[in-house]
Formats: structure tokens, C-alpha cells, sequence
């Protein structure tokens, strides 16, 4: 089936951080999308390779979730020399986006009953960040735990969201991580590959959804395959942040 081009008008810019903004696009036509938590849109860019310039579609994860159907939340990195998160930075409210109707496997099995371990480095949030809003709206109360790893504090970002479903809902977990946190932190520090071993002590009953730089989805795959889950079991998509 041919891919469906969706067009839509950026109607809010937040901007969680010196190199990351959250960009609200509604949709104009078709005026909703039908999407699973955890899909992609790929935008339309222009590339300069060569000295020429071209067309190229870039993928960004939706970090609202598919109740949202009208509105589509993208959580986006700013990239030295990226081509796509340099355009999207760039835009303005009443700015047209075009994109392709959202696509990717990388998706939440909505209808399991095992626990979930969420574990996300960078904006590698954002589908997660889809998947547990759903889930958590959906009326499920399976045992979520997310794992988010992040570098300083001046990186944080969506802490108090998270820290208000935690709240409502006592069965999701969350714990944020910072690799070069100043003294002062009060968190929990280093990355998540070596957060990981100390908390996870049981594989059982366990889907893991992991989404990050492929070096973060490598070693905790090899943890967690080593702790006896099963590779079906371990869902993965790379981000590069």
C-alpha cells in the first residue's frame, strides 16, 4: 500500500531544554490519524549532499499518545549538522508540516498482562512516553517501570509528568538516571546499563520495551537475555542522540 501523506500546522513549541522542544502539530488533512502507541511520522527534508540538494524523509517517534489523534507531539533533539531536527527547530507557529501517515513496529502489545520494563536514553523517551500514557489511560494496571537515562540535570525534562503519574497511579514506577550529574544531584547517578543490574533482579513475567543509542539497547539486550528473558520478550528501536 502506498504511503499516505498527511499534512498539519505547528500549533504549540515548548522548549523543555537548551537542545530539545516538544512541536504539537494538528492535523489539517486528514483532519486524525489512527496510530499505535510507540509509531513513527517521517517528515519530509531537504539534504544538501554533494553540494546538491534532495528530498529525504526522516523518522520522528510520536511521544503523545493515539487518544491524541487530532494533535501529534514530537520530542525533539537538536542534531549538529542533522538536517531534520535543524528544520523542525527552525519552525514557527502557523508553520505547514507534511509528513507520511505513521508507520514502525516498534509498538506496545496493549492486550499482554505481564509487567513492563520501559528503558529510554535521550529523547528515546518519546515513544515510551506514548506507549505508558495509553497504557496508563487504557485502565491497565499491569506493573510499569521506566529506567530514563539522561547526562546533567540541565537535561531534564518531562520529570514532573512523570512524577504525577507515579502518583496516581501506584503500580508505574519511574527512575531517572544522570551520567555527569553535578554534585548536588540528589538522583540516582551513572548510566542505565549500570543502574540496571542492581534493580532488576527477576526476568519473569517481564516485556522490556528499550529505545535509545544502539550501544544503551546492546548491553541491556545482553543483561537481560543473560537474566533469562527471552529474546521475543526484549523490544528495541535505536535513536541517535
Amino acid at each position: 500500500m502506498p504511503a499516505v501523506k498527511c499534512s498539519s500546522e505547528v500549533v504549540e513549541i515548548k522548549k523543555l531544554t537548551y537542545d530539545v522542544k516538544e512541536i504539537s502539530l494538528k492535523l489539517i488533512d486528514p483532519p486524525q490519524v489512527n496510530f499505535i502507541a510507540g509509531q513513527y511520522i517521517s517528515i519530509e527534508v531537504t539534504e544538501i549532499k554533494e553540494g546538491h540538494a534532495r528530498l529525504n524523509n526522516r523518522p520522528y517517534s510520536i511521544a503523545s499518545p493515539p487518544e491524541e489523534s487530532d494533535v501529534l507531539k514530537l520530542c525533539v533533539n537538536l542534531v549538529r549538522s542533522g538536517p531534520g531536527s535543524s528544520y523542525l527547530h527552525s519552525l514557527h507557529l502557523g508553520d505547514k508540516v507534511s509528513f507520511l501517515y505513521p508507520m514502525g513496529y516498534f509498538t506496545i502489545h496493549a492486550e499482554a498482562t505481564n509487567s513492563l520494563l520501559f528503558v529510554a536514553t535521550g529523547t528515546g523517551i518519546a515513544p515510551v512516553k506514548s506507549m505508558i500514557l495509553h497504557l496508563l489511560r487504557a485502565g491497565s494496571r499491569r506493573p510499569m517501570h521506566l529506567y530514563w537515562g539522561l547526562r546533567k540535570e540541565e537535561d531534564l525534562y518531562y520529570q514532573e509528568e512523570f512524577a504525577a503519574l507515579a502518583q496516581q497511579f501506584p503500580f508505574f514506577k519511574y527512575t531517572i538516571t544522570l551520567s555527569q550529574p553535578s554534585p548536588g544531584w540528589q538522583g540516582e547517578r551513572g548510566r542505565v546499563t549500570q543502574l540496571l543490574p542492581q534493580t532488576v533482579k527477576s526476568t519473569k513475567n517481564l516485556e522490556a520495551y528499550l529505545c535509545g543509542n544502539g550501544e544503551m539497547i546492546k548491553e541491556v539486550r545482553g543483561l537481560l537475555i543473560e537474566k533469562g528473558m527471552t529474546r521475543k520478550s526484549i523490544h528495541h528501536e535505536k535513536f541517535y542522540n
